[in-house]
Order: structure tokens, then C-alpha cells, then sequence
């Protein structure tokens, strides 16, 4: 077992070389164009380009997509994320939910995934907004389900109480699922995920099943931060204690210089046994592998 890295070692020097494993093909042109451009044409986001995934010549190769509602500006600071941030964020687009249902039917989709920035800024932190646009999907497309991956609600206004309310108002809306991310470990929190802490992305699960057991839920770790093995498998207890139903596992890969350093990558075999070991815990839905992303097949459910 590998010891952990040192939290002040984390901006060492990034490994020098993308392993091979971590290449893939762009995808058509032809394919990646007719997504983008339903998606420039509404002027409407999504994680897929505002986070450079990996994955989107697949995905849009198969017409699909992740909606990142509430503008490309965040109010956190991240250390990991690619999306923009260290400005004041825009004002929410009214007819943003209109234009998000009608993508969504141009595209055929049968399965949904809504994400978003945090906006502190926001009374509500968003939740609201959430469920606005959740409405204006099911009435231009009735048969499509829905996934969220949200924030935590949290942004220091109301406490414990109001994150609550917030998670409540989405769960009403009865997503397919319900997805927040813990992101790394409990040691590195800190230094991977500014204004975040562990302990309450874990509130934010347990919640959900205490409001709805019936709404599935989800988290997801990126890989190569410094973590250990067995940090990993104590963090995949962690969200099994709280009734995580669905796991997603990948390996961070550096947007920039301005970001943390990869200090470790995770070969497909380690993905394959972490993958094996959630699903001994009984995790019931399972995706480890380094290009895995939080939305990534989301709604293949075997």
C-alpha cells in the first residue's frame, strides 16, 4: 500500500506523461456539431463543454448531454474544476428552462442529467431553479427521466436547516436520481474542494433517503489527487453508511497549470478491482474506469 501524499505536496511538479489509456479519439466532427450547435443556439450550457469531459465526442455521438443550469460562472473556487469562476456569476435566464426542454426533445433523449454551479448568490442556493426546469422538461418530453447532480445547498446562509429545505424542494420534484459528488477522500478535501467539506456531502445523501428512500443516489470520486487504496475503500464504506445506491469512479485529469497537479495515474486494472470491491459493498450501480465522469452512461443502470 502506497503512502498518502502530503497535502502540502500537492502542487508539486504534474506528472510529465498522459498514459495511453487516457487517450481516445475526438469523436465525428459531424456528431459533435449537431449537439453543439442545439446547445449555441439557445445559448444554453453544458458540463460537457464548460468542463472539457473527456467523453463528449461519445456522448455527442449518441446525441446526449449534461445541462449545466444557471450560467458558466461558479461562486466556488475548486481546485480541480475547469469551470470558470472568481467573478460574479450571471443573472438566471428566464427562458432557460424553455430552452433546456427544447434541447433535450431535438436531441431524443430519454434520459436526462441536470447539473449546476454553485450559486451561493442565490436565496435558495438554486434548488428552486432546479425544479423549474425539471417542469419544463416533463411537459415537452413526459417520458424522460430526469437526474440531477447537485451542489450542496449549503453557502453559509441559514445553516443545517435551510441546506435541508433546499434538498427537500428537489426531492419533491422526484428525480430519477439524485447525485452529489464527494469528490476525493476526507484528507484532501480541503485543498481539492474549496467551501466544500466532507462530512456534509455526506448530510446531503443521507438526507435524500431520509425525505424519499425510493429516490436512488449517487457520488462519485476523481482518482490521482494523493489518495490512498485504502482512503478509497473507507470512503466507499463512508457512502454505503449513508445509503449511496450508484458509485462513479475516474481519474482526474488537469485542466490547466492553474490547477492542481495529477500526482497519481490509476491504471484500468486498479479501476477494475475498486469497481469489484463497491460492488461487494452493494453498491448497485457501478462505473470505475479512468474516463468514467459523474454522468457518464448515467442511464444504463446495469
Amino acid at each position: 500500500m502506497s503512502e498518502p501524499t502530503p497535502v502540502h505536496h500537492l502542487q508539486a511538479s504534474p506528472l510529465a506523461h498522459l498514459p495511453t489509456w487516457l487517450r481516445r479519439p475526438i469523436g465525428k466532427a459531424s456528431d459533435i456539431s449537431t449537439v453543439q450547435q442545439i446547445i449555441k443556439q439557445r445559448q444554453i450550457h453544458t458540463i460537457c463543454e464548460e468542463g472539457r469531459c473527456p467523453n463528449r465526442g461519445e456522448c455527442y455521438a449518441q446525441k446526449t448531454a449534461t445541462f449545466l443550469l444557471m450560467g458558466p460562472v461558479c461562486t466556488r473556487s475548486c481546485a480541480f474544476c475547469q469551470v470558470d469562476k472568481g467573478h460574479a456569476p450571471m443573472p438566471l435566464d428566464p427562458q432557460e428552462p424553455q430552452k433546456v426542454a427544447e434541447a433535450v426533445n431535438l436531441l431524443g433523449l430519454r434520459y436526462v442529467v441536470l447539473t449546476s454551479v454553485a450559486r451561493d448568490d442565490l436565496p435558495d442556493q438554486g434548488a428552486g431553479w432546479f425544479v423549474t426546469v425539471m417542469t419544463a422538461i416533463r411537459q415537452a418530453n413526459p417520458h424522460t427521466q430526469i437526474e440531477v447532480l447537485t451542489p450542496d445547498f449549503w453557502g453559509g446562509l441559514g445553516g443545517a436547516e435551510s441546506q435541508s429545505q433546499r434538498i427537500a424542494t428537489v426531492v419533491k420534484a422526484a428525480p430519477a436520481c439524485y447525485n452529489h459528488n464527494v469528490e476525493t477522500v476526507r484528507r484532501l478535501q480541503n485543498p481539492v474542494r474549496r467551501g466544500a467539506k466532507y462530512e456534509r456531502s455526506l448530510q446531503v445523501l443521507q438526507k435524500v433517503k431520509d425525505l424519499d428512500p425510493t429516490v436512488a443516489t449517487k457520488s462519485g470520486l476523481m482518482l490521482g489527487h494523493g489518495e490512498t487504496e485504502a482512503e478509497i475503500l473507507e470512503t466507499l464504506r463512508d457512502l454505503r453508511q449513508v445509503g449511496c445506491d450508484r458509485l462513479t469512479l475516474g481519474q482526474y485529469m488537469r485542466p490547466s497549470l492553474e490547477h492542481l497537479p495529477v500526482q497519481k495515474y490509476w491504471t484500468p486494472e486498479e479501476f477494475d478491482d475498486l469497481g469489484r470491491a463497491a460492488r461487494e459493498m452493494g453498491f448497485s450501480h457501478v462505473r470505475s474506469a479512468p474516463l468514467v465522469r459523474s454522468s457518464y452512461h448515467a442511464g444504463e443502470q446495469g
